[in-house]
Parts: C-alpha cells; sequence; structure tokens
C-alpha cells in the first residue's frame, strides 16, 4: 500500500527525518506513535501532497484514494447527514452525473459502478456511522452550523469513515470523542476493510484497534506486528539485547585495546598489536538504545487542610440562561475522593465541572462549598488564557514577582518544560507544552481540588503515564472528565454519570459500563424495541433511588471511622511517650478516659457499618 524510502524532512532548519523508511502493508490497522514534535502529523502532510521530502520519496498505488479528516469542519445550511453523504464525492459525482446523462453506455457505466460501490445503500451507512459518533437521528437531520466545534469535528470524522478511502488517515481521532464514541470507533477501525494508518496516544485505541505499529523515534522510522502492548514489550526486548551486546562489545575492545596499550612499542609484539588495532576497528558497538526523555508532572499539594465534606450538592440545578443543564443533583465531595464523571457528550459533565469550579452558578437547590477551599479546573477552552505573545517564564514571573530566576525556572522545570522551551512564546508551543503550562499555572498556589476535563488530549504516551503518576502522589481531591480508560483506571476509584439531565454514582465499574453500552447499541441496532428493556430501566431506576440513601449513610459512616481512628492513633502515640508519666496524673487519666469513649465509639460505628453494609447487600439482591 505505502512504501517510504530514505525520506529526509527539515522544517525551519530542523530535522524531522533522517533517511528514513519503512513499509505500510495493504490492508493493515496500523497505529503510528512517537514524542510530541517528532513530526507525526508532518509525515501525514507529506502522503497527501501537501509539503515536498527534501529527499527520498513516497511511493503509494496510483488508484488509491488517501482520505483524511478535514481541518476546517462544516458549517453550512447543509444537514448533517447530507454533509457525510457527500464526503464519498465519487457517489457525488455519479448521482449527479446520472440526472443528465443521455448516451446509453454511459448510462449504464453509471449505475454498474454505483451498485460496484453500494450507492444505493449510503444513507443507511451514514446514519449508521453518525449514530456510532453519537447523532440521534433529530440531529443528523439538523444544519451543521447549529453544532459546535467539537460535534462539527465528529461530523468531518464521519465524513470521512463513510467515503471508505483505500487509506485512511486519521490524526488523534477520538480527541473530540467521549468515551461512547470512542468504543464505538474501536470496534468499527477493527473490522474497517482497507488500510488504516493513524496517530493517536490512547491505549487502548491502539491495542483493540491495530493490528501493527510504526514508532517515529530519533529521526526514524520502524515497523512493529502486533498491538501497543505487544510493540512496547518487543522494543524493550530489543533494548535490552542491543544494549546486552553493546557491553560485550566495548568488554572486547576494552581487552584488545590493553593488548594494544602494552605491548604496541614492542618491537617483538608490533605485529600483534597492529592485529589487536584493526580488529578493535571491526568491533563497532551498536549504539545505546534508550527511551527519549519523558518529562514529569509535579502538582503543589493542598496548601491547607480542607473540612469533610469539601462540597455538598443538595438538590442542585444550573445552566446557562434560561436553559437548565442539570437538576436535582445530590452528591458530595471529601478531601480524598477521586472520581471520574462519565457520559454521553451534551449531558452536562463539562456544565458540572464549571458548577464546581464556580464559573456558573447554581440556579436552584444548596452548594455548599468549604471556606478554605480552593479549587484547579482544566478544560481544552480554557488553553485561551494563556498569553500567545508571552513565553512561559514570563507567565511564572507574574506569579513569582519577587523570586530569582533560579526559583522560577525551577518551577518551570516542574512542570516538564525543558529550558529552551521557557523562553519560546506560548503561540509556538505544541499542544502537549500548552497543556503542561496551563496544568502547572492554575495548580501553582497549591489547591485542594483538581479538575481536569480531557487533560490528556494533546499528550503523549509517555506524558500521559507522567500525568498518571503526578496524580496519585496529589494529596488532594480530584475529578476526572475523559475518554481515555487507562487514565480514569489508573488514577480513579469512583464513577459517576451524567445521564437523564442529573449527576450520580455509577454502581458498576468501568469493564461493566463498557459492557452494557456495547450491548445496548448492539441491541438498538438490530431494532429491538420490547417494552421489557424499558420496564428494566424502571426497575434499575427505581433500585438506585432505594440503595442510594443506604449508600450515602455508609459513606458518612466510613468518614467517621477513619477520624475516630486517627483521633485513637494521636492517643496512642501520647500514651507511648514515656515523658507524659512524669506529668500530671490528670492528664493522664483524661487521656485514658478520652481513648476508652472513642474506642466505645469506634466500636458503635464499625456495628452501624455492618448493619448498613448487610441492609445494601439484601436490597441489591432483591
Amino acid at each position: 500500500m505505502l512504501t517510504i524510502n530514505n525520506l529526509t524532512y527539515r522544517i525551519q532548519g530542523r530535522e524531522l527525518f533522517e533517511d528514513a523508511s519503512v513499509v505500510l502493508p495493504t490492508g493493515s490497522k496500523t497505529g503510528f506513535v512517537g514524542k510530541n514534535g517528532t513530526g507525526k502529523t508532518t509525515l501525514f502532510h507529506l502522503l497527501q501532497g501537501h509539503i515536498s521530502a527534501d529527499a527520498g520519496n513516497i511511493e503509494l498505488n496510483k488508484k488509491a484514494r488517501i482520505g483524511a479528516v478535514a481541518q476546517e469542519a462544516p458549517a453550512g445550511n447543509e444537514s448533517v447527514l447530507e454533509v457525510v453523504m457527500a464526503a464519498d464525492k465519487e457517489r457525488t459525482a455519479l448521482m449527479a452525473e446520472a440526472e443528465t446523462a443521455t448516451d446509453p453506455d454511459r448510462i449504464s457505466e453509471i449505475y454498474t459502478r454505483l451498485a460496484d460501490i453500494d450507492a444505493y445503500s449510503a444513507e443507511g451507512r451514514a446514519s449508521s456511522i453518525l449514530k456510532g459518533l453519537g447523532f440521534e437521528q433529530d440531529r443528523q437531520n439538523a444544519p451543521t452550523h447549529e453544532l459546535s466545534g467539537g460535534w462539527r469535528m465528529r461530523v468531518a470524522l464521519a465524513g470521512v469513515l463513510f467515503s471508505q478511502p483505500d487509506l485512511l488517515l486519521l490524526d488523534e481521532p477520538t480527541n473530540y470523542l467521549d468515551l461512547e464514541g470512542t468504543l464505538w470507533l474501536e470496534k468499527y477501525l477493527a473490522t474497517y476493510p482497507y488500510t488504516v494508518f493513524m496517530i493517536s496516544h490512547d491505549r487502548d485505541l491502539l491495542n483493540k484497534s491495530v493490528n501493527s505499529i510504526i514508532h517515529l523515534e530519533h529521526k526514524k522510522l520502524t515497523f512493529y506486528k502486533g498491538n501497543y502492548d505487544t510493540f512496547e514489550n518487543t522494543r524493550r526486548m530489543q533494548m535490552e539485547l542491543n544494549n546486552k551486546g553493546r557491553e560485550k562489545a566495548l568488554d572486547q575492545v576494552a581487552h584488545l585495546q590493553k593488548f594494544v596499550d602494552r605491548f604496541k612499542a614492542k618491537a617483538s609484539k608490533a605485529k600483534q598489536a597492529q592485529s589487536r588495532m584493526k580488529m578493535i576497528e571491526k568491533l563497532r558497538p551498536p549504539a545505546a538504545m534508550f527511551d527519549e526523555y519523558a518529562a514529569p508532572f509535579t502538582f503543589q499539594q493542598p496548601k491547607a487542610e480542607q473540612a469533610t465534606p469539601m462540597l455538598t450538592l443538595d438538590g442542585v440545578s444550573t445552566g446557562y440562561g434560561d436553559k437548565t443543564i442539570l437538576r436535582n443533583v445530590n452528591m458530595r465531595i471529601d478531601p480524598e475522593d477521586r472520581i471520574a464523571l462519565i457520559g454521553v457528550n451534551g449531558n452536562g459533565k463539562s456544565t458540572f465541572a464549571k458548577l464546581l469550579a464556580g464559573d456558573i452558578k447554581p440556579t436552584g437547590g444548596t452548594f455548599a462549598k468549604g471556606k478554605k477551599l480552593e479549587i484547579a479546573h482544566f478544560a481544552q477552552h480554557q488553553m485561551d488564557k494563556l498569553k500567545p505573545e508571552w513565553t512561559p517564564f514570563e507567565h511564572v514571573v507574574e506569579l513569582m514577582p519577587t523570586e530569582s530566576e533560579a526559583r522560577r525556572r525551577s518551577r518551570l522545570s516542574q512542570m516538564g518544560l525543558t529550558k529552551s522551551r521557557m523562553d519560546t512564546l506560548a503561540k509556538n508551543l505544541s499542544g502537549g507544552e500548552r497543556a503542561r503550562l496551563l496544568m502547572g499555572l492554575i495548580t501553582f498556589s497549591g489547591p485542594g481540588m483538581m479538575i481536569l476535563d480531557e487533560p490528556t488530549n494533546h499528550l503523549d504516551i509517555d506524558s500521559r503515564d507522567a500525568l498518571v503518576h503526578a496524580l496519585n502522589d496529589y494529596e488532594g481531591a480530584v475529578l476526572i472528565i475523559s475518554h481515555d480508560r487507562h487514565l480514569i483506571e489508573a488514577t480513579c476509584d469512583t464513577l459517576w454519570i451524567a445521564e437523564g439531565g442529573t449527576i450520580r454514582e455509577l454502581d458498576e465499574d468501568l469493564d461493566s459500563y463498557q459492557r452494557s453500552i456495547t450491548s445496548n447499541k448492539e441491541s438498538k441496532s438490530s431494532g429491538g424495541k420490547g417494552g421489557g428493556n424499558k420496564l428494566s430501566k424502571q426497575e434499575a431506576a427505581a433500585k438506585r433511588a432505594e440503595v442510594a440513601p443506604i449508600k450515602a449513610s455508609i459513606k458518612d459512616v466510613e468518614t467517621k471511622i477513619a477520624r475516630l481512628k486517627v483521633e485513637i492513633d494521636k492517643i496512642g502515640a501520647q500514651l507511648d511517650d514515656p515523658k507524659i508519666y512524669n506529668g500530671a496524673p490528670e492528664r493522664l487519666i483524661a487521656l485514658g478516659k478520652d481513648k476508652a469513649r472513642l474506642a466505645a465509639d469506634l466500636e458503635a460505628a464499625e456495628e452501624k457499618w455492618l448493619a448498613l453494609s448487610a441492609e445494601l447487600e439484601s436490597v441489591e439482591r432483591a
């Protein structure tokens, strides 16, 4: 399908590819991975002929159709469905010609070709793709100018999928998708009938949708068979074998060099020394293989101890103007909570994040927030808060006006920015670098809670891993909105879902939720409309309503148990100190009484927890 031979390309004097070669087999599903800024998107531009290589060549079947998501998302009066169907230019042209053609032979050719490309099922196929990407029927028939930028990008993605090019180029296709859309795309790409070449940093997508990986590193392209996990393991083994071979070769060189150094001046050994020198020249140790540096994230720890709960919402409603997006929200957040908020786009996830962050106000109910609580809110639209004509260093100077340059650069280094990038204008930073800078700035003063809305969109895989480590080291509360399942599973222990105009806790894990999404979509696509499904949803809603207060009581008791244990440990530490026995006996007696009282309270709380747990188990089993 695609052969790249000795490709060299430079941009502004910086070499992105140097004698890079690779072959992409026909029909392969290939993930394209590498660090941010190494040239992955540039290669796509080279493949499409938007720019020309400095040296080398790219060989592609002349008849092959290349398809990529349009940079400009549609925004006109045409309906979403019409825009997607128009993306198949051959079908559109043939249909138009069929209306005006008069030559019988040409008419026959047109209708034969329309049959070959399955043109008459086009509307059904386009509608199915749009549904998979989250467009219900009413939205499919709406004009594209009514859509937000993110939804228009989904239309552009649907268009290229519908056109079914021979070589499908996708650059981070999940950036505008929710978890549900990502799961659908995962299955769609795995069964795509032609060749796929996809830039992605989503581990799950790369594990389930591709059967090969092309890795861009050190200006070279390397092809690996298998999914991402297989690539990672294969590369790790190659690095270990290569580096062991290098060590062995270096040992041989050192041994030979000792002989040369010892005997090169002796006439009797001169020939042998010369022979050893030739052997050293032939023994070229392989270059050391190593991972390219992945800068860490470091978040400032909460500067103030937070009350429990930090946030409570009792019957809260919110929205924009006269439009209510969320209503009757009853939730609470405690200092060490790790929450992932999931749900279909458009159901209020980002609205809820803005409410918690104070960007919008509640329109009903009671919303209580701890007095000392500072919340850091990261969202893609907040990238606009960066000053494009300022460098990262200038952004930090504003927050550290009296500090030394060394301390300012140290803080920037904690954000994962190299020295050269610290002095680069924000508008010239990569998307990943801007995301790092913004996260560093919003957490600068040590917030008690972080809200991250799609934080991984511009991060490569190693940077995503670094983000996971930083979040797990952070001691405050975290709420994450993300389609990145690896991030959710590695950092969160509670799932909340936005659906039906409210927010609730999800009574299942992520795997179960994914299975339910898949089964629901399969049920809908098979035309199932039985009343039994409706009844089961009503029953599930009733059961959730029944268990919710029990779960809330259990959480309250668990919080009390944790607090009692801390207080008992504090008294225990005082009683373990020998000095206390040299003081007033009244103090010792008071501590003993306090410990006994707390121990009794703890025992009562634990008994209550057992009773509530048994009640919950009984209700869930019923």
